[in-house]
């Protein structure tokens, strides 16, 4: 994170990186200055990840976490941010939604379908939050990014559990907004984005 002579480049953490969303995320933000914390279960991909973002010139490094997994999860982003000196942005996307869950309509599904979903989703959002929002508080800034299934607006009755925890993550983010926009959290307050 700080190299003699230069300033500190800003990190972010996107946890859920992939070749799809995760990837252009890391470009982006790569792009403009960032160093990027990649965090996901498969080891082999991430790192495949690192040396392709390296070939552009974007500093990267991999972190293996399985956002099921809460204390691994929180000690991937701890060494992130020893790794980087910070944490400045946590991009919460997790991918693999129909490849690692059962996608069932509302009228068939069981507690246990959607209970998949929301320790996915929701539960891991909270966790990688809670790693990184005292830091940011302290710093008095930050950004912190959710990147929910579009079904947590506009849901398809198709994966109604897949929507249902989408739209609970959705709802605990704005929630998590509006605590910290309030008045009594200033100065360290750090924004979100659902």
């Amino acid at each position: 994170h700080l190299m003699k002579g230069h300033t500190p480049m800003p990190t972010i953490a996107i946890v859920g990186a992939g070749s799809g969303l995760g990837l252009a995320l890391a470009r982006t933000f790569g792009s403009r200055g960032f160093t990027v914390a990649l965090i996901a279960r498969n080891r082999e991909k991430l790192d495949a990840l690192v040396e392709q973002l390296a070939s552009e010139g974007i500093p990267a490094a991999a972190f293996t976490a399985d956002v099921h997994d809460r204390p691994r999860l929180t000690q991937a982003l701890t060494d992130a941010a020893l790794h980087f000196g910070g944490i400045d942005v946590l991009e919460y996307s997790p991918g693999g939604t129909a490849a690692t869950t059962n996608l069932v309509m509302p009228s068939q599904s069981s507690p246990d379908d959607v209970q998949s979903q929301i320790e996915f989703q929701l539960y891991g959002a909270i966790t990688a939050t809670a790693a990184v929002l005292p830091a940011l508080r302290d710093a008095g800034t930050g950004t912190l990014l959710f990147t929910p299934d579009a079904g947590a607006v506009d849901p398809v009755p198709m994966v109604g559990n897949v929507n249902s925890a989408a739209a609970a993550l959705r709802n605990w983010a704005v929630n998590l907004h509006k605590e910290l926009a309030a008045p009594l959290c200033a100065p360290g307050t750090a924004r979100i984005a659902a």
